[in-house]
This record gives C-alpha cells, sequence and structure tokens, in this order.
C-alpha cells in the first residue's frame, strides 16, 4: 500500500517540515536502502518499536514514506516501507508564503497494484 496523501490532500508544509525535523524519522530515510518492516526499520535503527510506528506514521502522513502491504496466503499481511520521495522542494511564492511540493519517486506495476488493493482495504 502507499498513502498518498500528497496527491490527494496535499501534505501540509508544517507536516513535512516536522517530519524532516525528526533526527528519528530521517534515521528511518536513511535507513531505507530497501522495503523493510518496522520491526526490521527497529532493529536497524536502534529505534524502540512504538517510536519507530510513530515515526513510520509521522513519515507516511508527510507523503515521505511508501507504505506496501504484502498478502500472504496464510492470512498474516506484512507492512513495508520504503523511501516515496525523489525530492522535497520548499519555495518562497511572491506573496512570501512557503510552500511545499514532493517529487514522488517512480513506482512499478507491483507497487500501483498493492497500493490499489491496500486503498480498498481501508475503505472496507
Amino acid at each position: 500500500m502507499v498513502r498518498d496523501r500528497h496527491s490527494r490532500d496535499g501534505a501540509g508544509l508544517e507536516t513535512v517540515l516536522d517530519a524532516l525535523d525528526d533526527p528519528a524519522a530521517r534515521t528511518i530515510i536513511k535507513s531505507l536502502s530497501e522495503p523493510m518492516t518496522a520491526s526490521e526499520l527497529s532493529e536497524r535503527c536502534d529505534i524502540p518499536l512504538s517510536t519507530t510506528y510513530r515515526k513510520l506514521e509521522l513519515l507516511t502522513d508527510a507523503s515521505l514514506l511508501a507504505e506496501r502491504t504484502e498478502i500472504r496466503s496464510d492470512g498474516h499481511h506484512t507492512t513495508r516501507y520504503d523511501v516515496g520521495f525523489r525530492s522535497v522542494v520548499v519555495t518562497l511564492t511572491d506573496d512570501r508564503d512557503l510552500t511545499v511540493a514532493i517529487e514522488p519517486r517512480e513506482r512499478g506495476p507491483d507497487e500501483r497494484l498493492a497500493a490499489l488493493w491496500a486503498e480498498v482495504r481501508r475503505e472496507t
């Protein structure tokens, strides 16, 4: 599943900057060289699991992480997280307002299908 609140609601400037200002959240982003579960991230980053879950929510709410649910035949699905952006740009407008634009990374067909499936699960 990919939470892409940026394209639906638009991740707010404060949400994105709060996430990027958080040292533990930055450590998680830096550690994601491949999709990982919360438990794997907790261990790799040496962050308590409960804190890891809070940071993952912060990052997905800011549209900075992609959240993917792996469907398993035994019914125990696994959620993996990956970096969901290519760049984050903060701009000062002519009106002196700050805006944020997140350029998402390209997703493969399997990620798009997983995102669709996750959206269906969330709606039911």
